[in-house]
Order: structure tokens, then C-alpha cells, then sequence
């Protein structure tokens, strides 16, 4: 008897919730809580940490997990640790269903910087008027170069004051659109975006609208992870689900 447990939080972690249920297969989706309002699932569903890898190893135990999806966020590279960590300490079987990284196209104005300091780092230089479309969770690094008017585009409202000079919030969830994403550029000014290397097609519409109007991108890179198995559809997932009985 095979208990899959998903870790979700992406589009695609979604779509791979929905055809586990459509199949009977038995398993468990789970948050980490970032946002105040997570999409529901077709499955059962738990929220929150589970105390790093010590604590993901006794809910695979008392769960009777026996196989791992690790569909989070690219950028979650904690919690792919974790589960990479946990999986191989448990004995279970593990698979990461990942977005395949943006690639520039013609015509993009693109800065790679391996990371959020590398990203503050380099917009040292006249003030500009930032789309900062990294979550909530690294805002307070960006309060080093105060001299930007940055807007951020957030799922939910902020708890607390976002500790920026000068800043802009506009609360949106994706997937975004095009003639969205180019009405949001031109209403607020934009001049300079900065976001993470997500992939996938949820966020990407910024990317073909800063093309569009001519606006740098800066590109944050994604985290090393120790090599792990990787696929890219729902259906390579359940394949190798299947194979398991």
C-alpha cells in the first residue's frame, strides 16, 4: 500500500493534488503556511512546518509516507533539503516535480545575480521606480538601497509595515496575464523589475511585458540542491507512483 505525501504550495503541486484524487490514490498535500489563505485541496491537507528534518522524519513514520513529491517552490531550497534529507534517513522513495528555469528570449534585457544580497547589491545608482516580485520575505534586505520607490506585488496584505523607504503595494495571486502585467508596468512606472527565477507559466507574463516595454529585469538565480530526481509534468509523476504497485 503505497501513501504519497505532496509537498505543495505550486500550480503544479496542485494539478498533481487533483489527479492523485481523480485516481483514489491514497495521500496527504501539505503547506508550509506561507500565505494566509491557501488554495484547497482535493485531498487531505495539513499547514505548516514540520520542525526540519527530525520533525518531517516522525510525520513520515506516524503517516505511514511512502512516497515523497517535493513540488514547492523553487526558491524553497530549505524545505527540498529537508525532504531530500528526511526521504534518504527513512527509506522512502523521493521525486521532485519542478518548473523547468526561464530562459532569456530576444529582445530581453536580463541581469543575472545569483542571489537576494547580489540583487541589492546591484541596484546601487540613481533612484528608480522597482517592481519587486519576490514575496514578502526578503523585502527588509532591500531597505540597503533606499533611495528606490519599490512596489510590491504580494499574495496578502503585509502583517506589519514593510521596512522600506518608499514603497507601493498591490496585492494580486497568479497566474497573471500579459495586458495585465503591461497595465501594471505602465501605471506604476516601472523602470527596473526584479524577481526570482520561478519558471512555469503562472508568473511569466511579466517577463513578455517587460520585454514589450523595454524594462531591465533582474533575474535572482535559483539555489544549488544536491542532485535529486527530477521531472517536469504530472504525468511522469504518476507514472512513477504507479510503478510502485
Amino acid at each position: 500500500m503505497i501513501n504519497v505525501l505532496i509537498l505543495g504550495g505550486t500550480s503544479e503541486a496542485s494539478a498533481l493534488a487533483c489527479a492523485v484524487a481523480e485516481r483514489g490514490l491514497p495521500a496527504i498535500f501539505s503547506y508550509a503556511g506561507r500565505v494566509s489563505a491557501p488554495k484547497p485541496q482535493p485531498l487531505p491537507t495539513r499547514v505548516g512546518g514540520f520542525g526540519g528534518v527530525d520533525g518531517l522524519i516522525a510525520f513520515i513514520k506516524h503517516a505511514g509516507i511512502t512516497h515523497i513529491v517535493d513540488a514547492t517552490h523553487p526558491f524553497a531550497a530549505q524545505m527540498s533539503r529537508n525532504a531530500l534529507s528526511a526521504a534518504a534517513q527513512s527509506g522512502v522513495a523521493m521525486l521532485a516535480l519542478t518548473r523547468p528555469a526561464w530562459q532569456p528570449k530576444q529582445g530581453d534585457q536580463w541581469q543575472p545575480v545569483a542571489s537576494i544580497d547580489g540583487a541589492v547589491a546591484a541596484l546601487a545608482g540613481p533612484p528608480q521606480r522597482v517592481l519587486l516580485a519576490i514575496g514578502r520575505l526578503h523585502l527588509k534586505a532591500f531597505s540597503a538601497q533606499p533611495q528606490h520607490h519599490y512596489v510590491l506585488r504580494l499574495i496578502d496584505p503585509p502583517t506589519e509595515t514593510p521596512p522600506l523607504a518608499h514603497f507601493t503595494t498591490t496585492l494580486d495571486r497568479g497566474p497573471f496575464t500579459l495586458d495585465g502585467d503591461l497595465a501594471l508596468l505602465k501605471t506604476q512606472r516601472i523602470e527596473r523589475i526584479v524577481c526570482k527565477n520561478a519558471g512555469g507559466e503562472g508568473a511569466a507574463a511579466k517577463l513578455a511585458a517587460a520585454r514589450q516595454l523595454k524594462i531591465p529585469v533582474m533575474m535572482i538565480e535559483r539555489p544549488m540542491l544536491p542532485a535529486r530526481r527530477e521531472v517536469h509534468c504530472v504525468d511522469d509523476v504518476l507514472a512513477w507512483i504507479n510503478s510502485a504497485y
